[in-house]
């Protein structure tokens, strides 16, 4: 089947469905595979249970005309949202970067959102998968859409691109994550900017961070906003409190957000947010209403603590910026509790040597948790297990904690014990 007979039944009642456990009444169901499962097993119970259609791509699972034989079922659900977004002629933003494009998504949202039917990627699905999911999301009635774009390896935002198109672009940041597909930092630079050069390509406007002297150099003949202390859209930092507060033209924005490396990613939403004509007392109200959640910078208060846990994900230079930043709040009692990087590859070891070094600068009291950390310092727990093990014994109350890991090492597991 070609792609526009497929679109043409998807028009008549546009759902899409990959995980046959959540079926949606009525929605085509893709087949997908990976590692572990096989999606062309459950084609047949997902029609039974209420798809419309399957796509497979394994003829021994076709058994009647509502199940679609195609060569490869990953690569039709990206050539359908591909087709999909052709249809568009919304701006749609493509956003990626180290850090903070989850953060900076939701803030952009929030702005965009109070005048504008806004769409924005749900979660962080932002890969190979996720991507062409939320495109097939976005329908007549949005005026604007957010697509994030993640990456771990080479070529992988170009090709993000080329399925999302998108008008406008944002790189937050560039520093050292996912090393182990990149390589090295030259990777990760060379991976982020091909958002740019599709920009370039397509005649797109970008939002730079006036600060970030890498991201202007990459820019240099692109169409483009800045942002920042010194941007067309400036600003500064009132105070962390530990809550950032902004002073921007007349007004003090009081954020929910931790740290003051958040000034970067509230400016690009004011930014982007002047640029498409939303009112300024409407980007405050909103910026203010937002609570970040899901393990991302939250501050939660037990019995015993004040939590400050930002465990969703950890790179060498969020790390670092969260400590720095952690460091000069005014807490008489804080400590950290810092758990593994992953994915950092052979520059692991080194990387946590450096984060060690780094908490021992700032005289900060932290505990380490994971293989990574234990072999560059001898304290570390092994484990998270056996870290809750020490605390159940040895309670930590009256503390300001702050946590921070990769996803993997799962640290929000440890509030029941603080």
């Amino acid at each position: 089947m070609n792609i526009d007979k497929l679109y043409s039944i998807f028009k008549q009642q546009p759902l899409i469905c990959t995980d046959s456990r959540k079926i949606i009444q009525g929605a085509i169901f893709f087949a997908l595979k990976g590692e572990n499962f096989n999606g062309n097993k459950y084609a047949l119970k997902a029609i039974q249970d209420g798809c419309r259609f399957a796509i497979i791509d394994e003829e021994e699972y076709k058994t009647g005309k509502n199940t679609i034989l195609v060569k490869n079922a990953l690569e039709t659900l990206q050539k359908l949202a591909q087709f999909h977004r052709q249809q568009l002629t919304i701006p749609i933003i493509g956003i990626t970067g180290t850090n903070g494009k989850t953060t900076s998504k939701e803030l952009i949202n929030s702005v965009l959102s109070s005048e504008l039917n806004c769409y924005a990627t749900k979660g962080n699905l932002n890969n190979h998968i996720g991507v062409p999911l939320n495109l097939l999301e976005i329908n007549a009635k949005h005026e604007i859409a957010i697509i994030e774009m993640g990456a771990n390896h080479q070529k992988e935002i170009e090709f993000l691109c080329n399925i999302a198109k998108p008008t406008h672009g944002v790189i937050t940041n560039i520093g050292t994550a996912h090393l182990e597909g990149f390589k090295n930092l030259d990777g990760v630079i060379k991976t982020k900017n091909e958002l740019f050069q599709f920009i370039a390509k397509n005649k797109g406007h970008l939002f730079v961070n006036a600060e970030d002297e890498l991201l202007l150099n990459l820019s240099n003949t692109i169409e483009k906003t800045t942002y920042g202390y010194k941007g067309d859209i400036s600003g500064e930092i009132n105070a962390t409190t530990p809550l950032v507060h902004v002073n921007y033209k007349d007004s003090i924005i009081k954020s929910h957000l931790i740290g003051d490396f958040q000034f970067n990613n509230i400016m690009l939403a004011i930014c982007i947010g002047d640029y498409f004509n939303i009112s300024n007392d409407n980007m405050q109200q909103n910026i203010e209403n937002y609570i970040p959640s899901n393990n991302r910078s939250q501050i939660i208060e037990t019995k015993n603590n004040t939590l400050i846990l930002d465990a969703y994900n950890a790179n060498p230079s969020s790390m670092k910026a969260m400590l720095v930043s952690f460091s000069k709040q005014d807490y008489t009692n804080k400590i950290c509790i810092l758990g593994d990087m992953l994915e950092l590859g052979e520059y692991s070891k080194k990387e946590h040597q450096k984060i060690t070094a780094l908490c021992k600068e700032l005289n900060l009291s932290c505990y380490f948790i994971g293989g990574e950390f234990k072999k560059v310092n001898n304290d570390a727990f092994k484990n998270r297990q056996d870290f809750e093990e020490h605390i159940q014994k040895e309670t930590i109350r009256g503390k300001t904690v702050l946590l921070k890991g990769s996803r993997g090492i799962g640290l929000e597991k440890l509030i029941e014990y603080l």
